[in-house]
């Protein structure tokens, strides 16, 4: 891994497994794992349960408060990895605090893949009738600047891929 990467954010629509496979990338590396949902507002949250797609004006707020986190870890040199769906190439700009020390994992996936797997989810806020509307919206990153990961294998080998990627 480069040694200046302080930050790895791992992005991808729902149900590509951000969250678990930040978890045990964060766990691999020692590293403290936070996930971008826990930045929502409730009023957002609330929205998504009820199967309506945020727009960019009930982003803004949440993308402001993760740059500020972001700063934070990166002035502490907290090793950190963020689980955040980051769908946008706008949204990435305005997490992209320090290219030097962030490094961007994109998991990707079919529609077909990722809607099985959203089927048999059980107690989250995103619905799978919300998954069309964030394949819409999906700006895919720079694959020259990015990592990609298809995610149809195991957690494990996928955290294994990123580490030996990385």
């Amino acid at each position: 891994m480069r040694q200046e990467v302080t930050i790895i954010l791992v992005m991808g629509v729902s149900g590509t497994g951000k969250t678990t496979i930040g978890k045990k990338l964060a766990a691999a590396l020692n590293w403290k794992f936070v996930d971008a949902d826990s930045f929502h507002s409730t009023a957002n949250l609330e929205k998504m349960s009820q199967g309506i797609p945020l727009n960019d004006s009930d982003r803004i707020p949440w993308l402001k408060a993760l740059q500020t986190a972001i700063e934070k870890w990166l002035q502490a040199d907290q090793n950190t990895v963020l689980a955040c769906s980051s769908l946008k190439a706008a949204y990435r700009q305005m997490l992209w605090r320090d290219p030097q020390r962030m490094q961007l994992v994109y998991l990707r996936g079919t529609f077909e893949v990722i809607a099985q797997r959203l089927a048999q989810r059980q107690n989250h806020f995103m619905s799978k009738e919300l998954l069309q509307s964030q394949f819409d919206s999906l700006e895919e990153p720079n694959p020259a600047t990015s990592l990609w990961v298809e995610v149809l294998h195991s957690p494990d080998a996928i955290v294994q891929e990123i580490i030996q990627r990385l």
